[in-house]
């Protein structure tokens, strides 16, 4: 197994969603967009997932070339991205995010799937592997929040720019062969969704995503708002990966454990305390930084064991397709709403009702986990 440069690509790939995620909205802050507005482009970058991972997912099941449309796509995103250097007026800004994010959501479902042929029989060691996304989120955030306050916000696009061009070329080494094609399975798609965990799974990672969406899009501002500085709103985030990234290491003793089921169940859980926390407690330091702690389940916990539920239920050429159900059902759909309802909300009814409703959400999760999840 390629170890390093399959994490690589990860380290890349996650440092440059530490950039994009928590201080993209700053950015469009300083151009003097509303949060409706930010909200909506935001939402953009989500909502091509619900298209982007399926089409490309498709062709990748059907020529089992799934590094050529990794690298395709890591390519065609850099020179979409360019687009924000020629204006800043809010249409085109649409247009280049929906074709920027198109083919940069393309790469991360494909490039999943062939992880998890790298990995054959050993698909318990995909946490090692993941991490190191986690470590580059840690590190751009980091960074980023430090070099960047105030009006040097300015210069995020270009280290944006800088990072998608890295991850095209850490593509370029991650080998093709044992992402090859996939042989048929007998039994049909539409067949395998009808079955009750399946569709429960779909319904829970769309309403776990959603409930992210207020803090993807508007925690940056909501903690610039209450008085802190970038440097710690950086050093919060932080916090949360680098806790994600102490239960990828764990989650290869915490499964064969506590089994995929409760692990699930309690990640909902917590998800759903994490944001009662953000929502009543913002100006408490102490518990915004055990908020941020409990990242550790409501997106560490919860990746690994849904991506392994969903590497379990879709087998074979579904293989590639199930990849990018979960992130265009989730990240895309879920994502989407999220971002679209708080931007809505977070200025008609405030924010401590945006982060309660994502509470809320959480726990409807949690239920239709305990009821459609087999043990």
């Amino acid at each position: 197994m390629p170890y390093w440069r399959l994490s690589g690509f990860y380290f890349f790939y996650f440092a440059s969603l530490g950039v994009l995620i928590p201080y993209w909205s700053l950015y469009l802050k300083s151009l003097g967009f509303t949060a409706a507005a930010i909200g909506s482009m935001m939402a953009i970058i989500m909502a091509t997932k619900i298209i982007s991972p399926n089409i490309w997912g498709w062709v990748a099941d059907h020529t089992g070339k799934r590094m050529a449309i990794v690298r395709l796509g890591g390519l065609l995103s850099v020179i979409a991205f360019a687009g924000v250097f020629i204006s800043q007026q809010y249409w085109w800004l649409v247009i280049v995010m929906m074709l920027f994010s198109f083919f940069w959501n393309a790469t991360l479902p494909q490039f999943e799937a062939t992880t998890f042929s790298h990995l054959g029989e050993h698909t318990h060691r995909y946490s090692s592997v993941r991490l190191w996304g986690s470590v580059g989120f840690i590190v751009a955030v980091w960074i980023i929040g430090q070099q960047l306050e105030g009006e040097k916000i300015s210069y995020l696009p270009f280290v944006l720019m800088g990072l998608f061009i890295t991850i095209w070329a850490s593509s370029l080494i991650v080998p093709e062969e044992e992402a090859g094609h996939l042989k048929l399975t007998h039994e049909p798609l539409r067949k395998v969704l009808r079955r009750p965990e399946v569709t429960g799974l779909l319904i829970i990672c769309f309403l776990m995503q959603m409930g992210h969406g207020p803090y993807y899009t508007f925690y940056s501002i909501y903690m610039q708002d209450y008085g802190y500085s970038l440097s710690f709103i950086g050093s919060l985030w932080a916090l949360g990966v680098f806790a994600e990234v102490l239960v990828f290491m764990r989650m290869h003793k915490l499964v064969p454990k506590f089994g995929l089921k409760r692990l699930l169940i309690a990640s909902l859980l917590l998800a759903s305390l994490r944001w009662v926390i953000v929502a009543l407690f913002p100006m408490s330091m102490p518990l915004m930084i055990m908020a941020q702690i409990l990242h550790a389940a409501s997106f560490g916990v919860y990746h690994a064991v849904a991506i392994q539920l969903i590497h379990n239920y879709f087998v074979g050429q579904h293989q590639g397709k199930g990849q990018a159900l979960y992130s265009s059902v989730s990240f895309g759909a879920g994502g989407a709403i999220g971002s679209l309802y708080a931007g809505y909300t977070w200025e008609s009814f405030g924010t401590t009702t945006t982060f309660i409703i994502a509470a809320i959400v959480s726990l409807v999760a949690a239920y239709i986990a305990y009821k459609k999840i087999p043990a």
